[in-house]
């Protein structure tokens, strides 16, 4: 019951994207097709859910060596070897998919979302303290956490990507059109997902 409260939090409640503004730039470059914006989710999905994992290992040997200065550093250097490694294996197995990522890809690496979710999950930071869990969080919940909270960033994404497209249909005001209607959009699915606040 308590990682299924972890699961729903992380997606609705506390949602990486639309509640803690972390990993906006992917969210607005992104979001402009549903096939971009669902490739990039999963490749989020996996590179989040996959350095979580090593990066809390590599927090205990940091404390237990007394090293736990260079956790940032170490941090980040895990992550941009995943994203190499997601990159190289795109290239080989969906083409279209890397072409239509473009840039975005190697953006992964500098995704605030992803060093974010590494960090409070390795610290047990205050923003994990929200969840019904206790005290003890362990490799267990944190991985949860960290999958729960991608599938929360790729929820919002592919749902923004989607109002995006049915945007580019209408008729916008010559002020609004690209990036101030794209905030304002961004704007209303957040309050829409406040509506989810007290539900766990």
């Amino acid at each position: 019951m308590v990682y299924f409260l972890i699961f729903i939090s992380a997606i609705f409640v506390n949602n990486i994207v639309l509640s803690q503004f972390l990993g906006i730039c992917p969210f607005l470059g992104v979001s402009k097709k549903i096939d971009t914006a669902l490739g990039m989710g999963a490749a989020v999905t996996f590179v989040l859910t996959l350095a979580t994992v090593v990066t809390y290992l590599l927090q205990k040997l940091l404390v237990l060596w007394g090293v736990e200065f260079l956790q940032t550093i170490l941090f980040i250097l895990v992550i941009a070897a995943l994203v190499q490694m997601i990159e190289i294996m795109l290239k080989k197995v969906s083409p279209a998919l890397y072409q239509a990522l473009g840039v975005f890809l190697p953006l992964i690496t500098t995704n605030c979302c992803i060093l974010g979710v590494a960090l409070i999950v390795a610290d047990q930071n205050k923003l994990l303290a929200k969840l019904p869990l206790g005290a003890d969080y362990g490799l267990l919940s944190g991985t949860v956490y960290a999958f729960a909270t991608a599938i929360g960033f790729a929820l919002a994404l592919v749902l923004f990507a989607g109002i995006r497209e049915q945007l580019a249909l209408n008729k916008v005001p010559e002020a609004m059109k690209g990036t101030p209607i794209a905030l304002l959009t961004a704007g209303l699915l957040a309050m829409a997902f406040m509506g989810f606040s007290g539900v766990v």
